[in-house]
């Protein structure tokens, strides 16, 4: 594959998943002063934390996507993409459920469903590039936490969500 056909590509992924991310993040235009007004756990980190990891792990997912891509193309590659697609917007969903309709238990379901689609992901990357894989497992991560802090949040916020 040619140098600038790469460069294409990797710029497309970056652009396709930062759209998902623009996507959430519209729904979340005020969701520092929502944060900041819910019961939350000792354990939940402040609301300047999302944004910096947020940013890391799309540029990661990014990154991910295009190595697959890179190694198979499309074609080859379809049905690993079409996931990470799919799970793309499952992700940009959460945070209007959450954030803009305040559906806290349509939220958990939704990155319970993530955290599946996700796990599917990683399998699929890790049969054509296992870096790919391994690029997601901080996504993966940061998703279960944010699951575990979803819920709790839901809970001690009955009135709100």
């Amino acid at each position: 594959m040619k140098r600038s056909s790469q460069v294409s590509g990797l710029l497309g992924w970056v652009a396709i998943t930062f759209v998902a991310a623009s996507l959430g993040a519209w729904a979340s235009t005020s969701a520092a002063s929502f944060y900041a007004s819910l019961a939350l756990p000792a354990w939940a980190p402040p609301a300047s934390v999302f944004g910096p990891v947020w940013t890391l792990l799309y540029a990661m997912m990014a990154v991910a996507a295009w190595l697959v891509w890179r190694e198979r193309g499309w074609r080859g590659a379809r049905p690993a993409l079409l996931l990470y697609l799919v799970q793309l917007a499952v992700n940009a969903l959460w945070s209007w459920l959450f954030f803009g309709w305040k559906l806290g238990a349509l939220a958990f379901a939704d990155i319970l469903v993530l955290i599946v689609l996700v796990c599917a992901t990683i399998v699929m990357f890790a049969r054509i590039r296992r870096l790919a894989a391994v690029l997601l497992l901080p996504y993966l991560a940061w998703i279960s936490f944010a699951s575990a802090l979803n819920f709790a949040v839901w809970r001690a916020n009955p009135g709100l969500l």
